[in-house]
């Protein structure tokens, strides 16, 4: 069930100010980065945003194979970008360089790879059964510097393909999600010391609520708290103080991964093959929009990532993997940049939207 749903798978001013926002400086672009998963040689794909143009396609040195996951690229201040190595146990570190970027280093992980966040100065790598830290310094990632085994309620060991996604939760914490159907599944809160690097331990294994299915995609609020889809049960919950405050009805089938954008969180929903917006509080989470946009191509979407206006989204048809670009306005309101694009891989995995980065 899981994978057939979650793996195989704005006003005109507005927009066009944004548009023309991404053309500024035709030194930088902003970057549209997917990653091919190509489990015998994985690559990444480089586009111009708003033309959709192919700029670069480049090796991560190393084997896809990732899937069920989330956040299997990302990128830190328009300079930095990761990639899994699921495969070869491995992250693929780029650095930009104009508006191409440029093979840096392959970080070593402790357990096959499938999600990745910066944050407190830190790289965090979520695997099948382990997480790591590598500390960041000068946008310069080190060498790792904490671990800590990944667990199920009820002390149990993730079996290969339950880690869903890790997320910065604040500066002691961060959450990884963790799926187990036919069992509700898992979060695990994973405690960092006073510098941001893993301790060793878990401050919390915490259970989806009773009648929840699947805690999946995420998006933490800033306040310590954050919206985490149960997406089997077509459900968002608010995960606060070290549990569930509270879960209300998705009103779309499957919703997997999510992404925020200011006050918005949108959601990639796989089942209903449409993108969501939700308002996240302190202890409630509204849906403000059912369906913000469909997928036109058909395709179950995947991954999805949001950054100064421009939000681009995965998705998967029987034959061919997408990735649609869109802009959004102040009030969240998603405008179609262009058409899909074609990726020309059947298992894309992974998107990060990279604006030019701060001088």
């Amino acid at each position: 069930m899981f994978r057939r749903l979650c793996t195989t798978a704005g006003a005109l001013l507005v927009s066009a100010g944004v548009i023309a926002t991404l053309h500024a400086d035709p030194q930088q672009l902003t970057l549209a980065i997917v990653m091919t998963n190509d489990q015998t040689r994985n690559a990444i794909q480089v586009y111009d945003a708003a033309t959709h143009a192919l700029l670069q396609t480049a090796s991560t040195n190393g084997q896809g194979g990732a899937g069920g996951n989330a956040r299997g690229v990302r990128q830190l201040d328009g300079e930095l970008f990761a990639a899994v190595n699921a495969g070869s146990n491995t992250v693929a570190i780029f650095r930009r360089n104009g508006n191409a970027l440029v093979f840096e280093e392959l970080l070593p992980t402790s357990s096959a790879p499938e999600s990745l966040d910066f944050g407190n100065d830190h790289l965090y790598v979520a695997g099948a059964q382990t997480i790591d830290s590598f500390e960041v310094k000068n946008h310069r990632v080190g060498g790792r510097d904490g671990s800590a085994f990944l667990e199920l309620v009820g002390n149990l060991t993730p079996p290969d393909g339950s880690t869903a996604q890790v997320g910065v939760l604040d500066s002691r914490h961060v959450l990884v999600t963790l799926k187990t159907d036919p069992t509700p599944g898992t979060v695990d809160v994973v405690a960092l010391d006073a510098d941001g690097a893993v301790q060793g331990s878990l401050d919390g294994i915490v259970g989806a609520p009773a009648g929840t299915l699947t805690p999946f995609g995420f998006a933490p609020e800033g306040d310590g708290t954050a919206v985490i889809t149960l997406a089997h049960s077509s459900q968002d919950g608010l995960f606060r103080n070290g549990a569930f405050a509270t879960t209300i009805a998705a009103g779309q089938a499957a919703p997997c991964w999510m992404t925020r954008a200011g006050k918005y969180l949108f959601t990639a929903n796989t089942g209903s093959k449409t993108i969501s917006r939700l308002v996240g509080t302190g202890s409630n989470v509204f849906v403000d929009a059912a369906v913000a946009a469909p997928v036109v191509t058909g395709g179950a979407p995947a991954d999805i990532d949001t950054n100064q206006g421009v939000l681009g989204v995965i998705d998967h048809t029987a034959t061919e993997s997408h990735l649609s670009l869109f802009t959004y306005n102040v009030t969240g309101e998603l405008t179609a940049l262009g058409s899909p694009i074609a990726l020309g891989v059947t298992n894309a995995n992974g998107v990060a939207i990279m604006v030019p980065k701060v001088q």
